[in-house]
């Protein structure tokens, strides 16, 4: 499929924003927000949470709750608060329903989601 990026405006509870370039990865439930920009967001850890690695092992990961805005849609999502060497943001598909967003894999862009 490749890969898919996206611009996105992210904003903490206080008011700080930041734009990131998030890979868009629907195989990962929560986005990911890198260590440091979180920081800077003023984001805190709400909960441990533990998630299974493409080779089955658990890492937990503290996460948070922040804004985010897309040129298609916005809205709150829970976040992943990465640790060093997580650089990469990435938008999961918890964020993509949240916002009423599918990506369509042929076209490689994001739509609206379809009422079954």
């Amino acid at each position: 499929m490749g890969l898919i990026y996206i611009e996105g405006r992210v904003s903490g509870a206080a008011g700080q924003e930041t734009t990131l370039e998030f890979l868009i990865d629907i195989g990962l439930s929560y986005s990911l927000i890198p260590d440091g920009e979180w920081q800077s967001l003023g984001l805190e850890a709400q909960r441990e949470e533990q998630f299974r690695m493409i080779d089955g092992t658990l890492v937990s990961r503290s996460v948070s709750y922040c804004h985010i805005a897309l040129p298609q849609a916005e809205g709150d999502t829970p976040v992943i608060l990465g640790e060093p060497g997580d650089d990469q943001p990435l938008l999961g598909a918890v964020t993509l329903e949240n916002m009423g967003l599918m990506l369509n894999p042929f076209s490689r862009t994001l739509h609206p989601l379809r009422p079954q």
